[in-house]
């Protein structure tokens, strides 16, 4: 069952984002999103966040990639953001909604032009049988945009993964790390902590 995030989840999850960005992880917003296909083989690859509020944890991709396909099959996801350098990650695993029109375009509008570009160009996840052919249509796109905004292609939306399950793992010695889980129970998010 999907509920709002409580604010002590949305706090312990700014909290070690904040510690990440200080501690200088290269890419504190880098996740593994794990999905599995229509013979349940699970796949996985990393994303980047892209946003985060009540309603969960969001990022975007080509709708007919291999990870778009997939969450149109089956609609669940598993994230893990893994923080090394101050021995942090969270988990994240529950249902998964495609953002509104709205929010897409509200994000796409924030890329940079090349990577506007680049989500009109690329037929992601499908056979490339040369970078030449690649960076033709990159340079057909340019042209057919050269005077105006480049427009969200409709192929191409946002996820949103609304939480069903958040842990956060915090790395101690002797691998008594603490593990604190948070899981909905008659409507409300209860917290526990689990052993390492």
């Amino acid at each position: 069952m999907t509920i709002p995030l409580n604010e002590a989840i949305l706090e312990r999850f700014r909290r070690g984002f904040d510690q990440a960005v200080a501690a200088a992880v290269p890419e504190p917003t880098a996740m593994t999103l794990a999905t599995v296909d229509e013979r349940g083989h699970p796949c996985a690859r990393t994303v980047l966040l892209k946003g985060h509020d009540r309603d969960g944890f969001v990022f975007y991709t080509n709708l007919g990639s291999r990870k778009g396909r997939q969450l149109k099959i089956n609609p669940r996801a598993s994230l893990v953001l893994w923080w090394r350098e101050i021995a942090h990650q969270v988990l994240i695993d529950g249902p998964v909604t495609q953002v509104s029109d709205g929010e897409a375009d509200e994000y796409f509008a924030t890329r940079p032009r090349l990577s506007q570009i680049g989500a009109w160009a690329s037929i992601q996840s499908s056979e490339l049988d040369s970078r030449d052919t690649l960076e033709a249509r990159v340079a057909r796109y340019e042209q057919e945009f050269a005077d105006r905004p480049v427009s969200r292609p409709p192929h191409w939306s946002g996820f949103r993964v609304r939480p069903e399950r958040v842990e956060f793992w915090y790395g101690h010695e002797f691998r008594l790390h603490e593990r604190v889980c948070y899981e909905p129970v008659d409507g409300r998010w209860q917290e526990r902590l689990l052993y390492p």
